[in-house]
């Protein structure tokens, strides 16, 4: 019997996603911490330039947060459907005025990665749909990939990859592919 157009509903036993985040880490912690976060079924969106400033803007603006004052933006670039980050977590979040808004992000720890990245994917996805006039369509993917970095030669070499990005666009089509398999639903 062939069903055309059937889709599975959600089990799950059969439909989960495992984390590949370090058991036992405080995502919190000072560290670096490089992020990548890829577009809505990976369409190049950031081929628009009024798109691409609004990601790049809202980069720039990540220390500037309540939530995130307790972050410094190392490298990062923005590429026609992914961006590349790395963060630097510099101390423990202060934990004043930083509460998630009407239970938003519930499963983020205050200050944490998770939050930092939900509240940028967020923030992007806000200003690019009132600028499209499209309220509710998806800009990013579901979770995002990262890494902690865990010294200075993992660092330099990270940093260079951020840097030669845009040099391999023609090529990234692969590493995306590999990244992609590893990545995660965080909240």
């Amino acid at each position: 019997m062939e069903v055309i157009g059937f889709v599975d509903k959600y089990d799950p036993n059969k439909h989960h996603r495992h984390t590949i985040r370090l058991s036992g880490w405080d995502y919190r912690g000072p560290g670096y911490y490089f992020v990548t976060i890829c577009t809505h079924q990976r369409h190049s969106l950031f081929d628009d330039v009024d798109f691409q400033d609004i990601a790049a803007q809202a980069l720039a603006r990540i220390p500037e947060q309540n939530h995130a004052r307790h972050v410094r933006l190392d490298e990062w670039v923005v590429m026609p459907n992914h961006i590349h980050v790395i963060l630097e977590f510099i101390a423990y979040p202060i934990l004043a005025n930083t509460a998630p808004p009407d239970g938003t992000f519930a499963n983020a720890l205050v200050g944490s990665l998770g939050m930092v990245v939900g509240r940028y994917k967020t923030a992007v996805t806000t200003r690019i749909n009132h600028l499209r006039r499209t309220s509710g369509t998806k800009v990013w993917q579901q979770g995002y990939y990262d890494r902690i970095i865990r010294n200075d030669r993992e660092l330099q070499a990270t940093r260079q990859y951020v840097v030669n990005n845009p040099a391999r666009w023609a090529e990234d089509r692969d590493n995306l592919d590999n990244l992609l398999t590893k990545m995660t639903h965080h909240l």
